[in-house]
């Protein structure tokens, strides 16, 4: 649990940093299996972690509407379709 609340306070920049490290350990070969399996563990819940802050963010994010003489008039929510 405590590995859980440490990733949820990880910003994304912050856990996307840590799982290339996770990435770049288990594809060096270098890593036994048990510690193999564990930091693949933990690079799982960072990529949730990344796929969640990833999601608020484009939640947040709304494009500016343009009036007829191309003025900004106001901004409408993001349309992801």
């Amino acid at each position: 649990m405590a590995e859980e609340a440490d990733i949820k306070s990880l910003s994304f920049e912050k856990a996307l940093a840590v799982l290339e490290e996770i990435v770049a350990k288990l594809e060096s070969g270098r890593v036994d299996l048990e510690e193999s399996i564990k930091i693949y563990e933990r690079g799982e819940a960072l990529r949730k972690h990344c796929e969640t802050k990833l999601a608020e963010a484009e939640a947040r994010i709304e494009k500016i509407t343009l009036g007829a003489n191309g003025k900004p008039t106001g901004t409408t929510p993001l349309d992801v379709e």
